[in-house]
């Protein structure tokens, strides 16, 4: 079974809030001091691919869209002993959109060959939107099964997946392609790398194309939507000490204050 697994490159989501910038201007989060991370979504999505070949065979190629420094996630999944690894680059300012992310995966994947099922985190841990699966499998006119947390085999050319609901688990049954998002689960958390394999990732092959060279034009895909303000909430908050010399006169005076500040309100 060949897998394709979609991962992104996003900024560290565990940075300190107190370093936290936003850039007003751009209506996007400085890097600053923050480092950029795999998305733990697509690592979800890559540690059930991994899991799948271990147990069934088959083959595993990670793509990213990004720029080149997307490179490094693409590094680690090979660490993680991923067979093959592409990145698309993107060296476009500002924010892609997931419409443009998923006609441009779409456009890679094609040039990649055949596969057998896509996987992709539920959702990206930066902006959220989570609508990547489903937008690369109306591009590829696939089926689309979303928040799943495994899959197996089925009947010939067919696979299972397991999701939960509201209501209890659901077992699906779908043919070969589909596209699969898939949430966190306590059976999808990410292994650590080997430091043998991590030092083996940075002698495999990867292969780099550029938006050229999968078709695609950045000027004809329109952002289908625009972020219109960005910006960190700012909360002041007041501090009055109140004053007595006597430990009653201090309740009274509290007494007294704070049925002022509620009848302000």
């Amino acid at each position: 079974m060949n897998i394709i697994v979609c991962i992104k490159q996003i900024l560290d989501p565990e940075i300190p809030a107190r370093d936290f910038r936003v850039d007003s201007a751009k209506r996007e989060a400085e890097r600053g001091s923050a480092n950029l991370v795999t998305n733990i979504f697509c690592e979800n999505a890559l540690e059930t691919a991994l899991q799948f070949r271990e147990a069934h065979g088959g083959k595993i190629t990670v793509v990213s869209v990004g720029p080149e420094g997307a490179e490094d996630v693409l590094r680690k999944a090979l660490a993680l002993t991923a067979n093959e690894a592409v990145l698309v680059i993107n060296d476009a300012p500002g924010l892609a959109d997931p419409l443009f992310v998923a006609r441009t995966l779409a456009a890679a994947i094609r040039k990649i060959g055949a596969f057998d099922a896509v996987l992709l985190g539920r959702e990206a841990g930066d902006w959220g939107a989570g609508q990547t699966g489903g937008l690369l499998a109306e591009e590829l006119g696939l089926p689309c099964i979303s928040f799943a947390e495994s899959l197996a085999p089925a009947a010939p050319g067919a696979v299972q997946v397991k999701r939960q609901t509201d209501s209890g688990w659901e077992l699906l049954e779908s043919t070969m392609p589909l596209v699969v998002t898939i949430t966190n689960h306590e059976k999808n958390v990410p292994r650590i790398p080997k430091t043998r394999d991590v030092m083996q990732s940075y002698r495999k092959p990867l292969t780099k194309w550029t938006l050229a060279d999968v078709g695609i034009d950045p000027a004809s895909t329109a952002a289908y939507y625009e972020v219109a303000e960005l910006s960190i909430p700012r909360k002041e908050t007041q501090c009055e000490f109140i004053a007595g010399d006597t430990l009653e006169a201090k309740i009274d005076a509290f007494a007294s204050r704070l049925t002022e500040v509620m009848r302000a309100l």
